[in-house]
């Protein structure tokens, strides 16, 4: 009996992490891993944060980490987010929770994006009331392996530019 429970025991123990492999493979998340520098125009200033992505919770959902090289007073990060993004292998639908220094929120509807992929772009719509809007695109660039990061208000009066950086490679 036993000998027959050793080989079900190793080939489940060897399955585990082939379902981790395989939830890596969606290729725009795949880019965004490892460590990048941001730089731009956040809310017209200028702007450098430092900003990582690993794959968190057995390669299920990607984790960004932003922090600002600008310090307030008191010596903490002038901004600092965790986001986690993941695509639904179903309906290959994205989603960004996002978790911020700026304001709670991260856990109400407003702090949740969805959106589909458009060729190299992850366009997120963050839906705040019936009548306003918040829209952040991550587009890659294949050819400098970077990634553009476009942020807009969206109300009664128009869509509105509120950041536009780029991610580069540390």
């Amino acid at each position: 009996m036993l000998k027959r429970l050793i080989p079900a025991i190793a080939a489940l123990l060897l399955v585990s992490p082939l379902r981790a492999q395989t939830a890596q493979r969606d290729t725009l998340l795949a880019r965004m891993i490892g460590h990048w520098v941001l730089r731009g125009t956040i809310a017209h200033k200028q702007v450098v944060h430092d900003v990582t992505f690993r794959w968190v919770l057995g390669g299920e959902y990607v984790e960004m980490h932003e922090v600002s090289r600008e310090h307030t007073p008191a010596g903490t990060p002038a901004y600092e987010a965790i986001v986690y993004l993941g695509r639904d292998p179903h309906t290959n639908e994205y989603a960004a929770q996002w978790l911020d220094n700026t304001v709670y929120g991260g856990f109400s509807p407003a702090g949740v994006g969805h959106g589909k992929a458009v060729a190299d772009s992850i366009p997120f719509l963050f839906t705040y009331t019936t009548t306003s809007w918040f829209h952040t695109s991550f587009v890659y660039n294949r050819s400098t392996d970077s990634w553009a990061w476009h942020m807009d208000n969206d109300d009664e009066k128009g869509r509105r530019p509120f950041a536009r950086v780029e991610l580069t490679r540390k």
